[in-house]
């Protein structure tokens, strides 16, 4: 094997401009034809939502990281001052091709397809006036124009909110002359707003922003004074809950406390309209403390997050995706007695192409079936009506012993999940918070059952949440089983959780933060022998990120010891492929598409004794070691084969597939001449959805 030093700082890519990168990626789909008009929207809006919480976390982050002195951070050594340089570039880049997509490509083509998305200045006359009555009706009562002065500071302003900073002329009520004003917008109105139709319409639709609404109608709320001008503005903060978890008594309680604080942390970002007068951008600049490079001057709305609004305001089905139902394997027909179909043998579920029906319905058939005992079960993300939620509320009620473990500090689901706690204890369910310092991420259902005379436990582990609304859009894996070794593994896990009990010894799981690592180097190094000993090695993982430095050093040495390496990595990726004598036999794709994927797969060739594992866990630091994770194996050869051809499936787009580049690039894959288009998405929905 070769001398080279797989630790230095060149062979690794920075997380940060990695994530960058793939908020690119997600970018690209807003420009890309051939998919429908409205979900391009949606790509765009979510493409601003990422910056948003990359701003809120990892650069909040950095920033504190940076005031307390740190010189570096990560396996690229780059110094804390460049990163933040350097996103600040990058993130300029990213801010104006996102509007330049909403402005020269996404508006034209929306009026194209007879919607019309209006500013104020494309408003007509019989429209402004509706728009006028609209606003007399259901903005102006709820808005608080705040003139500024001595008597009335710069109010309080909430991450993320809608502002106007407004220029006026004149004397108040009371003589005195005011020249600023803020309008500050409740969250609770609706973003866009849709226009009635006017004679000479001809089935157009006309829609507008909130903010198109007041930039017409703010001299009604300054009578006797005239408005010069107003200018949206938007200010990011850092959203990082801090708990010190050594210092508190009541996690809960704790969290609470945090979340009353989030709304106004430290500011890290102003955005501002692209013609804000420059002495009004300097003013707020003060204000919040930021210097120019926090500055974002955007040509539109300051939120590109309200275009999820136009999509959810426009039924037009030609515009969006084509529905889909599902697909469900015959075993698990609606009815079905899924403790005697779990019994005989092993089911993979991958949604969103198969339902996630079946493991509501699995949890509420245990609620009702009187040979059920307990049941267990880890919430990280539910959502607010989970079916799932409410089946462990019926067995609760009905007398089973429900034990739920819930993640309070799953990010921006911690108000989310103190709901679903409370909701949980008051119908008589066991409740815990997991473990002090570690995040609860693995998702495990375990059902206990008498059947004559002896306790069984039935079990479901997954690669996602237990939420039924992402389940429609994100790629998850889930297994449910009877299989007696890992029953007794989930309830050591379970014992581990609640009791805080030693680490148990499993016997078929992998557990983060105790076995998952070493686990995983274990198995590349033991490619790395099949390699060395002249016979194939071959190595395919699925998962949203990879950082940790010592996963990919061990990468490095296998590739350079003749092992065969694809990485299918959708989002973060600090390992650099294609490097001569390091990593020539690494290959790194980022596949993005319809659906978010989502699962995390690991494949070992293992000289013909396959393994295949599915997990809760990313390869990174903090899935290894600073949360509880779970990877558990695929046996059944039926399903191990066909999770295996989803990765050659994978492997094999041509349509939406990036490919990393050593530099840290990506490069979209599109067919070769005479090559057919193959999304790997596409043909699974053909495959198990019923569309």
């Amino acid at each position: 094997m070769a001398d080279t030093n797989v630790k230095s700082p060149d062979y690794y890519i920075n997380r940060e401009l990695s994530f960058l990168e793939f908020n690119q990626r997600v970018l690209e789909l807003a420009k890309d034809e051939s998919v429908p008009l409205l979900e391009r929207a949606k790509f765009l809006s979510i493409s601003c939502a990422n910056l948003d919480e990359f701003f809120e976390i990892r650069v909040a982050g950095l920033k504190e990281q940076y005031e307390l002195g740190a010189t570096q951070l990560g396996s690229d050594s780059q110094p804390v001052a460049d990163q933040l340089a350097a996103i600040r570039t990058r993130a300029m880049a990213l801010v104006e091709e996102q509007y330049r997509v909403l402005n020269d490509v996404l508006v034209p083509a929306m009026v194209d397809k007879g919607v019309f998305l209006l500013g104020p200045q494309k408003v007509s006359r019989p429209q402004v006036a509706a728009l006028e009555k609209y606003f007399e009706a259901e903005v102006e009562p709820v808005l608080s124009p705040l003139a500024l002065d001595p008597a009335r500071p710069f109010p309080k302003i909430q991450n993320k909110s809608l502002n106007f900073i407004v220029r006026l002329q004149g004397t108040d009520a009371f003589g005195r002359d005011s020249h600023l004003a803020i309008v500050q917008v409740p969250r609770s109105l609706p973003r866009v707003v849709r226009i009635p139709a006017t004679d000479g319409d001809g089935g157009r639709i006309h829609i507008c922003y909130l903010s198109t609404v007041i930039a017409l109608c703010v001299q009604k709320l300054f009578d006797g004074m005239e408005v010069i001008g107003c200018w949206q503005f938007r200010v990011t903060r850092n959203s990082d809950l801090f708990v010190d978890e050594e210092e508190i008594d009541d996690l809960r309680r704790a969290v609470e406390g945090e979340l009353q604080h989030r709304r106004y942390g430290d500011e890290v970002r102003l955005e501002t309209a692209h013609d804000c007068p420059p002495d009004l951008v300097t003013f707020l600049l003060q204000h919040f403390q930021l210097s120019a490079m926090d500055l974002y001057q955007v040509r539109g709305p300051v939120n590109l997050n309200r275009l999820m609004g136009v999509y959810d305001l426009i039924d037009r089905p030609d515009l969006k995706y084509p529905p889909f139902t599902p697909g469900s394997p015959t075993r698990l027909t609606v009815g079905t007695d899924l403790f005697a179909v779990i019994r005989e043998k092993d089911v993979v579920l991958h949604h969103p192409y198969q339902a996630f029906a079946p493991v509501a319905d699995f949890i509420r058939q245990a609620a009702r079936d009187p040979d059920v005992l307990a049941i267990k079960q880890t919430l990280y993300r539910s959502g607010s009506d989970s079916a799932v939620v409410s089946a462990l509320v019926e067995a609760a009620r009905n007398g089973k012993d429900v034990t739920v473990i819930i993640e309070l500090m799953a990010r921006f689901d911690e108000e989310a999940n103190l709901e679903l706690a409370r909701r949980l204890q008051e119908a008589g369910a066991h409740v815990m918070y997991g473990v002090v310092g570690f995040k609860t991420h693995a998702k495990l259902i375990m059902v206990v059952r008498r059947e004559s005379g002896v306790l069984r436990r039935y079990c479901h582990l997954g690669t996602g949440n237990y939420h039924a609304r992402t389940a429609r859009t994100y790629t998850d894996y889930g297994l449910f089983t009877s299989d007696a070794d890992i029953g007794q593994d989930m309830h050591e896990l379970f014992l581990q959780m609640t009791s805080l009990t030693q680490a148990p010894k499993l016997k078929k799981l992998l557990q983060s933060p105790f076995t998952l690592h070493a686990a995983l180097i274990d198995k590349i190094q033991r490619e790395i022998a099949h390699a060395e000993a002249g016979r194939p090695a071959r190595i395919i993982a699925k998962m949203n990120s990879l950082i940790d430095p010592k996963i990919i050093e061990n990468l490095y040495r296998a590739s350079q010891a003749g092992v065969e390496i694809d990485l299918i990595v959708r989002g973060i990726c600090a390992l650099r492929p294609g490097m001569p004598g390091v990593s020539e036999r690494i290959r790194v794709r980022s596949i993005l598409g319809r659906f978010l994927e989502h699962s995390r797969v690991y494949y070992f060739a293992n000289n013909g004794a396959e393994e295949l594992w599915c997990a809760s866990a990313d390869w990174m630091e903090r899935n290894f070691f600073r949360r509880i994770e779970v990877a558990f194996p695929i046996e059944r050869q039926r399903y191990r084969q066909r999770i295996f051809a989803d990765l050659e499936a994978f492997l094999a787009d041509n349509t939406n597939a990036w490919v990393l580049q050593p530099n840290g690039s990506y490069r979209r894959l599109s067919p070769a001449p005479g090559e057919a288009p193959f999304s790997a998405q596409t043909a699974l929905l053909a495959k198990l959805a019923a569309v």
